[in-house]
C-alpha cells in the first residue's frame, strides 16, 4: 500500500506554484460532451479525479490527449449514452455528465455516483432542475437516467444554492431552446469558470458570479481554448501548513479575490499575510492564535473544503476556537485521526470545539477522505518525529503529488511502498 512517511518539525519555507482546481476541470471536463468538436484545457492537473472522469470521456467515444498541464479532448464522435458503474463509483462529481449527456445524445443513464463518504449530497436538486428544464427523469435500477421531451427553457429556483446542481442545470439548459434563469446559484468561482468555458464555445449565459444565472439557449458550441483557474483549496491547504509549522512561504498563480474568504481566519491566526498581483506571502507566527469561531457556508463565505485543512492548523492554537460545518453532515470524520497526534478536539452534532496544544507527537494515521487527509498531512508536517499516512488515494484525487509540493518547501516527506499495510 502506497503511504507518506513523513519527519515533521521542520519550518516551510519557499516559493510554490498553484495547480489548476479539481472543482473547475472536472465540470469543464464533462461541458466537452457538448461540443461536437476538439478543445485544448490548459493548466489541467495530474489527479485521479481527473484520470477518472478522462475515462469516461473515452468511454464515451471522444478522444483525450494529455501533453504535461494540457489535455486536448475531441468529442466528435461521442457514441454512448451510459457511464460504467465502475467509473461512477469513483467519482461524485461524475453526475455532472447527466445534463451534458442527456442534451447531447437525447438520453443518458448514469449509475449512482460514489466519491468520498463525507454526507449525502442528495441529486434531488439536479434532478428537478432538470424536470422542470422538460427532460424525463427516471430511476432504473440504481441507474438515474434522463430523455428529453419536451426541452425548453424556464425558471428554477434552487432551495440552496447547489454548486453541482448550478453547473447540472447550466450544462443541460445551454443548448435548449428559449431562456432558462437559475434563481439562487452557485457563486463559486468554479462555477464562473465553467461559464467562461461555454461562452467561448459560443454559449449565451450571463450573471457570472451573481445570485441569478441567465442561459440563452442556442444550437451548438464549438471548440474553444481555455485555462483552468488556480485551486484555491490547494492555497488554503499550503496557508495551513505553513501556519502549522511557524513557516514563511510565497503561494504563486492565484486569484486573490478567489481566497478572500480564508484570508480573515488566517489574519486572526496572528499570521502576516501580503498580496501582491498573483502572489501572496505569508509568515506564521511562533505560536497561532485562536480562531473564535468559523462557520462553513456557500461562497463567498469560508469553504467547507478548507475546513478540515484549517482545522489542523488550530489545533496548536494558542486557545479554543469553534468550528461548525453547515454543508456537509458528516465530515468531521478526520478528527478521530488528528486526536491521534495528541490533538484536543470533541465534536457536538455539526460543530468542533479545538481546544489547542503546544505540543502534538507523530502517528501512524490514514485518510478518511480529500481534505480530511490534507489535514492529516498538515499535522503530520508539525509533529516532532516520524509519522505515516495511509490510503493516500484520497489526496490524490485532489492534490497532485502532495509530497512532491511540500518538500518544494522543505518539508521531509516521501511516499512510499508500506508493505505491511498491503
Amino acid at each position: 500500500m502506497k503511504c507518506l512517511k513523513i519527519n515533521g518539525g521542520k519550518k516551510l519555507s519557499g516559493s510554490i506554484s498553484v495547480h489548476g482546481a479539481k472543482n473547475s476541470v472536472l465540470p469543464i471536463l464533462s461541458a466537452c460532451v457538448l461540443i461536437n468538436g476538439a478543445s485544448v484545457i490548459h493548466n489541467c492537473p495530474k489527479l485521479s479525479d481527473v484520470d477518472v472522469t478522462v475515462d469516461i470521456l473515452r468511454y464515451l467515444g471522444a478522444k483525450v490527449e494529455r501533453n504535461n498541464d494540457t489535455l486536448t479532448v475531441d468529442t466528435s464522435d461521442i457514441n454512448r449514452f451510459d457511464i460504467l458503474e465502475c467509473q461512477m463509483k469513483e467519482l461524485r462529481s461524475s453526475i455532472i455528465f447527466l445534463g451534458a449527456l442527456a442534451s447531447r445524445s437525447d438520453r443518458a443513464c448514469l449509475y449512482l455516483p460514489g466519491g468520498c463518504e463525507i454526507g449525502l449530497r442528495p441529486i434531488d436538486l439536479h434532478l428537478k432542475g432538470l424536470k422542470a428544464l422538460g427532460y424525463d427523469v427516471y430511476t432504473d435500477g440504481h441507474n438515474v437516467c434522463a430523455a428529453k421531451d419536451k426541452v425548453k427553457g424556464t425558471e428554477i429556483v434552487l432551495p440552496f444554492p447547489s454548486v453541482g446542481a448550478t453547473e447540472n442545470i447550466i450544462l443541460a439548459s445551454v443548448l435548449a431552446p428559449g431562456r432558462t434563469t437559475i434563481v439562487n446559484a452557485a457563486r463559486e468561482p468554479e462555477v464562473a469558470d465553467l461559464v467562461n468555458f461555454l461562452n467561448k464555445a459560443g454559449a449565451r449565459i450571463s450573471g457570472t458570479s451573481a445570485p441569478t444565472i441567465v442561459i440563452d439557449g442556442v444550437k451548438s458550441l464549438h471548440g474553444v481554448e481555455h485555462t483552468v483557474i488556480p485551486d484555491r483549496i490547494l492555497v488554503a491547504t499550503l496557508m495551513s501548513a505553513c501556519a502549522i509549522t511557524g513557516g514563511e512561504i510565497e503561494v504563486k498563480n492565484l486569484f486573490p479575490e478567489h481566497i478572500m474568504p480564508t484570508l480573515p481566519v488566517f489574519e486572526e491566526m496572528g499570521c502576516n499575510i501580503d498580496i501582491s498581483n498573483n502572489s501572496l506571502y505569508i509568515k506564521s507566527p511562533k505560536r497561532l492564535n485562536r480562531v473564535k469561531k468559523i462557520e462553513t457556508m456557500a461562497y463567498p463565505g469560508f469553504p467547507t473544503d478548507c475546513q478540515a485543512p484549517v482545522m489542523a492548523a488550530l489545533s496548536v492554537a494558542n486557545g479554543t476556537s469553534i468550528i461548525k460545518e453547515t454543508i456537509f453532515e458528516n465530515r468531521f470524520k478526520h478528527i478521530e485521526q488528528l486526536n491521534l497526534f495528541g490533538t484536543d478536539i470533541s465534536i457536538n452534532e455539526r460543530i468542533a470545539v479545538v481546544n489547542g496544544v503546544k505540543n502534538i507527537h507523530p502517528a501512524d494515521v490514514k485518510c478518511t477522505d480529500l481534505r480530511g487527509g490534507a489535514a492529516v498531512v498538515i499535522a503530520a508536517l508539525k509533529a516532532n518525529g516520524i509519522s505515516t499516512v495511509s490510503d493516500i488515494y484520497h489526496i490524490d484525487r485532489g492534490y497532485e503529488c502532495i509530497e512532491n509540493q511540500f518538500a518544494l518547501l522543505g518539508a521531509d516527506i516521501k511516499r512510499i511502498n508500506d508493505e505491511k499495510k498491503q
